[in-house]
């Protein structure tokens, strides 16, 4: 049996009659009773109710002439409830002008009879509008289905790119000797500040739509670039040399550069007509640039690798800048333990227009305890040792 909804048997059908004359119930009940199920209702009112219980119909033939409510009210009701909207309504009525049949189909009816009924002609209509109605179900069920299972495939392929990333980032820090909670960490970091200056007016472009969402999910391959560090000064014991520290400052250059080749080679092997779905992709791995290029950069200008300063900064590298630091002195490192909450935020602060975005700063400061919590559920085991 197909998986996909609507190849599935069909049910015998439910259809309702509604008109105030029993006889003419009596009529319609006896022609339709031996190929579908038959409901019937004497009034309007009658025919609302039961419209909304159990076997609801898959058809309606409904008389124009009633008294309190008549055959038109009736369909205005029915079209008026998004739940009964979607019935088809067959209008089987003693008035036969022409402006008549008009006004029926104008408010919603899907067909038209006149009294007396011809048996051959009410069947073959009965059994037109059910065959729409049937198909219209199962076009409708079959675009759930397709719709839900875009849905689904577009969750796996975030999931393989998220942990793509998660993998990759790894590897920079493994060789580091670092435990992927710092990637962890400062992902969370990128994400409280993100979320926290998405309204700040100088935060909103750079932060809207799918962009904050970039941000965080780029956030771990800040450090990528450290594969094409040296193992002798990455792995160093101790404190660096300047020109050991010239070395590992390419990092950011290095992890920049591997992921424009990424973006150049993607791009490259698009096909025709793919360009649109590729664009995604693409403004993320920007950002990923972003990151890796610029979060040694420092606001006053003194950072690296191209000495911005000010609103040249991209804001993701903004964000990066703060959240690395503040991992750094609160982890124990190599050549120094690690630091307490207090002495943390009072460098940090210190740093406020020189090392960090001033705005950056003071989302750090309103959002403390966020970080704290960060820190504290997930903290390195006491025995590892890393370098920033």
């Amino acid at each position: 049996m197909s998986n996909v909804p609507g190849a599935e048997t069909p049910e015998r059908s439910t259809i309702l009659i509604v008109d105030d004359t029993p006889q003419n119930l009596t009529v319609l009940g006896e022609l339709l009773q031996p190929l579908y199920r038959v409901r019937a209702a004497n009034s309007g009112e009658r025919a609302l109710r039961m419209v909304r219980t159990a076997p609801r119909p898959d058809l309606i033939l409904l008389d124009v002439m009633m008294p309190e409510i008549d055959g038109h009210d009736v369909l205005r009701r029915l079209r008026d409830d998004p739940s009964t909207r979607d019935i088809p309504v067959l209008f089987v009525t003693a008035m036969d002008a022409v402006e008549d049949e008009e006004r029926g189909l104008a408010l919603g009816a899907v067909d038209y009879l006149t009294k007396p009924i011809k048996p051959a002609i009410v069947l073959a209509r009965v059994r037109a509008h059910l065959d729409l109605k049937a198909a219209r179900d199962r076009l409708a069920r079959q675009n759930d289905w397709l719709e839900a299972e875009v849905h689904r495939r577009m969750r796996e392929n975030v999931l393989v790119r998220d942990l793509g990333i998660r993998a990759l980032a790894s590897i920079s820090e493994a060789r580091d000797n670092e435990t992927g909670r710092h990637i962890v960490r400062t992902q969370n970091y990128v994400g409280i500040l993100a979320r926290h200056l998405a309204g700040h007016p100088r935060f909103a472009r750079a932060l809207a739509g799918d962009r904050l969402d970039m941000v965080v999910k780029a956030a771990p391959l800040h450090d990528v670039g450290k594969v094409g560090v040296p193992d002798s000064i990455l792995l160093k014991p101790g404190r660096l040399t300047p020109e050991e520290f010239d070395v590992m400052k390419t990092h950011a250059t290095i992890g920049a550069n591997a992921i424009e080749r990424a973006i150049a080679q993607a791009l490259a092997g698009v096909a025709e007509g793919e360009a649109e779905q590729a664009r995604g992709a693409v403004a993320f791995m920007r950002v990923a640039h972003e990151i890796a290029l610029g979060h040694h950069e420092k606001w006053d200008g003194s950072g690296y690798p191209a000495g911005l300063a000010g609103e040249p900064i991209p804001v993701s590298a903004r964000l990066m800048a703060l959240a690395d630091v503040f991992d750094a002195l609160m982890s124990k490192r190599v050549y120094k333990p690690a630091m307490g909450l207090e002495e943390t935020t009072r460098i940090i602060v210190e740093g406020r227009g020189r090392h960090f975005a001033p705005d950056v700063v003071d989302a750090f400061l309103a959002c403390r305890e966020a970080f704290t919590a960060v820190a504290e559920r997930l903290a390195d085991p006491v025995h590892t040792e890393v370098r920033a």
